[in-house]
């Protein structure tokens, strides 16, 4: 039961931080008024679909990810031409849905050749009945049907592209925008629910033990006092701790806590990382006090500005090659990280998906291809040349982009796998 509640939590992350995102694009799209056609969360073949009004809600297979597709942004309908022979359904004077196959199957309509149609300005449609040119207005939700499929027509002043700079920009921005407000949210309850530290503390506790290193198999916990190593008192000395770990590379420590008011030793040895330098796993942390609303906006306003500046130097060493490509994690490292932190509790679970929130925030502002900060800087040119790029052009580098990320998404998974595999945390 606990192993279905952590995949359970694990799943609920991933869909709160993109549906998030995702209702940013979908609400400020329907205040400008542009037609969503699709709200998915997820890439790829759809496992769930329904339809609610005009918009059609999907879960799709590959979890990395999500779309609100806007009408006008790629090509949606099948072309009609003058001279084919449709068939349409009237309904209180006007169109209400235009078939183009199947036509002999199709009851209470007007079959006919077209000799005009226009389902984006003017809205009209006319019919060789017979050697009769019938004339017909198409009602502005009509349903075009082919091949099985009903898609809604979209009316030039229902399109992405139909709607000002300012209005098309926010339906954009508003999906990182999203991600910043939840960040925000959820560090101001991880502070309510962790506390603020203690003004004049008088001792150390454990923050933190990470699983697979050397102090996760001993009997040290969360929230334990930490009172000596190898017998030196620490006392609110992490430096102290710090280095008697650090020096001690495959060298037995004693270590001590408090736990209940009742000392308990362990025999742990520090293991070495990349540099040399010995660990146990573990973190300190001061004691903590229930926090006041007022430190609450503070603390969660730096922790806001302290992540963003950590993931700001992190995209910086990607750039500058100081981060190798073994070195990064996707979809199943982030999966495996958020289920270890599960397992802390509910507290650090909700700092973790604050961070994960806030850095799908900032990189989706990255004027990276298929971003949407190359969305925006494609609009911010728009602007400044008083005419939008060539669609196409646009189109094509956007699909570029997404291919890159995909084949960089792909490798990194494959580390993922390839260090599930090893055993590597």
């Amino acid at each position: 039961m606990h192993t279905i509640q952590i995949v359970f939590m694990v799943v609920m992350v991933f869909f709160v931080i993109v549906t998030i995102h995702e209702w940013g694009h979908f609400y400020f799209a329907k205040r400008a008024g542009i037609l969503v056609r699709e709200f998915a969360i997820g890439f790829g073949p759809k496992l769930f679909s329904i339809k609610r009004g005009e918009t059609r809600y999907t879960l799709r297979l590959v979890p990395a990810g999500g779309f609100v597709r806007m009408a006008g942004e790629d090509p949606e309908l099948v072309e009609v031409q003058p001279g084919q022979t449709i068939a349409v359904r009237v309904k209180d004077g006007k169109v209400t849905r235009i078939y183009l196959d199947r036509l002999d199957d199709r009851s209470n309509v007007v079959r006919g050749e077209v000799e005009t149609i226009d389902i984006e300005n003017n809205l009209k449609v006319a019919l060789n009945t017979d050697g009769l040119i019938e004339s017909f207005d198409i009602h502005p939700q009509a349903l075009m049907i082919a091949k099985g499929k009903e898609t809604q027509i979209a009316p030039l002043d229902r399109q992405f592209g139909s709607k000002t700079v300012g209005q098309r920009a926010l339906a954009i921005v508003a999906g990182p925008i999203m991600n910043f407000v939840l960040a925000f949210v959820l560090f101001f309850a991880y502070i309510q629910m962790a506390g603020v530290p203690m003004e004049n503390p008088d001792r150390l506790l454990i923050g933190d033990v990470v699983d697979g290193m050397p102090a996760s198999k001993a009997d040290i916990k969360i929230g334990d006092v930490i009172y000596a190593v190898n017998g030196v008192k620490i006392g609110t000395d992490s430096e102290k701790m710090i280095d008697l770990i650090s020096k001690s590379v495959n060298k037995p420590l004693t270590f001590t806590v408090v736990r209940d008011g009742k000392e308990i030793t362990s025999k742990i040895t520090p293991k070495p990382d990349d540099q040399g330098v010995g660990k146990l796993g573990i973190s300190a942390a001061l004691p903590s006090r229930p926090a006041k609303i007022g430190e609450t906006f503070k603390y969660a306003g730096n922790a806001m500005k302290n992540m963003t500046i950590m993931i700001f130097e992190g995209f910086k060493n990607l750039v500058t090659l100081h981060v190798k490509l073994d070195d990064l994690g996707g979809p199943v490292r982030t999966a495996q990280v958020t289920s270890q932190i599960a397992e802390q509790g509910f507290t650090q679970l909700t700092s973790w998906v604050a961070i994960l929130s806030l850095y799908l925030g900032i990189f989706n502002l990255l004027p990276v291809p298929a971003l949407d900060g190359s969305r925006l800087l494609f609009l911010g040119l728009e602007a400044v040349r008083g005419r939008p790029v060539d669609p196409n052009r646009e189109s094509m580098v956007h699909f570029i982009g997404f291919a890159m990320l995909m084949l960089l998404m792909l490798a990194v998974t494959y580390n993922d796998i390839l260090r599930l595999v090893r055993g590597e945390n």
